[in-house]
């Protein structure tokens, strides 16, 4: 577990950051992966929390003195995009590899391992992408990777180098069609490379590999679950915290609301929670938030009507990402004139999450977006961040929230961006679009929730486009306001699909939008997955 807190007056996540997670704390039967910049390290990190060992993802070139304080069980190097052997290439510590800690590369992992121990490492003769078959060497050993696998398997491959010749003391375990050393491993350094990927399910067996690593080679016990996350991180927020005080960000999801739970279990009434109500938010829903946080949880809520401001500073705006970088800063200057009122507490409690983090850039992963609550902070804060969720996933937190006793409807309740509904008008922010916008999304979730089918999408929403369109109506000519409707299937957020809703089901919710809400005269349904694109337009 990882309670991140920045350093004092800079936010999390910026340039001069740590990176993804934050080495402070050593963690029992902790396992690390080293981010090389590869698409999927999250996805392995959470592949290694299923198998109930806790996992922590840190940047390739974090200090070997750092990672032995962790005094992890095992490392893993992740994939990434670029060859070991160019200038530049990142790379870890070479004394990694003799610290005696079990350690699997993975993909740019293994090349790595081979060509810092004296392997030759070059371009494939043949590139290998997508469904590969494997032949396993040696299924039989009792320590091996492949213990209790078939000899005969299909696994996941992404790559143009390969391993030309092992390191002294690398003996092979599998070899696929064209890369000779798909799978190798030093036992007596306990030091392993799998050229595919294990974490994809694609590798439909990969999990069966990790485990063997992670329990049999490392030695871990499958003993992590959310509730020791939960005692452990109110224990650490307890000790960081000391004799101060916090205020949390609320804006009423599950994964501020979870934040909150968790530190009041930790620091009792020095937490007071503030919820900004921004005007960005849908409808009716400020009013449902402070009812439910208050009768629900009995904790000091204070909540502030700061609509007017948000619009003033929206004026105009029109580019997302400034649009999100000043949201943010006006969020923590909310939140510092509110804590001036509350004795100055010298921390802030975020949600923050994961995709959260990578998705606003990291110095391993390029930024996709400016998340408000990482990258749309200002500089300089008068807080220090608790972010107790920042290497977790949605549905991790949702686990969080179930374990924490959260009703039902904050567990459930579909994701909604900090920025609100102003990266959901597009193009300029004004009293009437929003208005437009609310109706129709309210009308979306209305449709969705009466077709049974709001466990089953991950997010469904209206979008107010900037563009009008042609219509008619009443034998006249209209030239009307555009509405796209958004609806995904996705199980963490990093990745999504369209959601295949009944065509009865988008008629409805069409013929019900050009009626009810005025000024809008066409509605279209987005068919994007991400990638390439994101859940939401902005």
């Amino acid at each position: 577990m990882t309670t991140h807190l920045a350093t004092e007056g800079r936010p999390a996540g910026s340039p001069q950051g740590s990176g993804i997670g934050d080495a402070a704390l050593p963690v029992a039967d902790l396992v690390v992966v080293l981010d090389f910049g590869a698409q999927y390290s999250q996805l392995i990190a959470r592949r290694v929390r299923e198998l109930r060992v806790y996992s922590l993802i840190l940047p390739f070139d974090t200090p070997l003195a750092e990672l032995l304080a962790l005094r992890p069980k095992g490392i893993i190097l992740s994939g990434g995009p670029a060859s070991v052997y160019d200038a530049g290439a990142p790379r870890c510590e070479p004394g990694l590899f003799t610290a005696g800690i079990p350690t699997l590369g993975i993909c740019y992992g293994m090349q790595l391992m081979a060509h810092v121990l004296g392997g030759q490492t070059g371009p494939a003769s043949r590139k290998e992408y997508g469904r590969t078959r494997l032949f396993v060497d040696e299924p039989d050993r009792d320590e091996g990777l492949f213990r209790g696998l078939e000899p005969r398997l299909i696994s996941w491959m992404s790559h143009g180098d390969t391993v030309h010749r092992l390191p002294q003391g690398f003996e092979t375990l599998a070899h696929s069609d064209h890369t000779p050393y798909a799978a190798i491993a030093d036992h007596a350094r306990r030091l392993y490379g799998l050229q595919f990927h294990p974490e994809v399910s694609h590798t439909p067996w990969g999990t069966d590999v990790l485990r063997n690593f992670l329990h049999t080679v490392c030695g871990c016990a499958p003993s992590w679950t959310m509730t020791s996350f939960v005692e452990r991180a109110a224990q650490e927020i307890r000790t960081q915290v000391d004799t101060g005080r916090a205020i949390c960000a609320l804006s009423g999801g599950v994964d501020s609301s979870a934040a909150a739970a968790l530190v009041y279990r930790a620091i009792g009434d020095r937490l007071s929670c503030v919820f900004v109500d921004h005007g960005l938010l849908r409808q009716g829903e400020a009013e449902r938030v402070v009812e439910v946080f208050r009768d629900h949880f009995g904790m000091p809520l204070v909540h502030v009507n700061a609509r007017q401001r948000f619009l003033d500073r929206l004026r105009g705006v029109t580019d997302p990402e400034h649009k999100r970088v000043l949201i943010g800063r006006e969020f923590i200057t909310v939140f510092a004139e509110e804590a001036a009122r509350l004795g100055r507490p010298e921390f802030l409690v975020q949600g923050t999450l994961y995709p959260d983090v990578i998705e606003s850039g990291t110095r391993t992963a390029a930024r996709i977006k400016t998340h408000h609550n990482v990258g749309g902070l200002p500089e300089v804060m008068p807080f220090r961040l608790i972010e107790p969720f920042r290497t977790l996933f949605k549905d991790e937190v949702r686990v969080v929230a179930r374990t924490l006793e959260l009703p039902d409807e904050m567990v459930g309740r579909h994701p909604f961006p900090g920025p609100g509904l102003a990266i959901r008008v597009l193009g300029d922010v004004t009293e009437e679009r929003l208005a437009m916008l609310r109706e129709a999304d309210a009308i979306v979730t209305e449709e969705i929730r009466r077709g049974g089918l709001s466990r089953e999408v991950w997010q469904a929403f209206a979008v107010l486009l900037p563009v009008h369109s042609v219509g008619v109506a009443g034998d006249a000519r209209t030239y009307g306001h555009v509405v796209a409707v958004r609806a995904v299937t996705s199980e963490d957020g990093m990745t999504a699909d369209w959601a295949r809703l009944p065509a009865e089901l988008l008629e409805t919710i069409s013929n019900r939008i050009t009626g009810e809400v005025r000024a809008v005269s066409r509605v279209v349904y987005d068919i994007s997955s991400k990638p390439p694109a994101t859940i939401e337009w902005e």
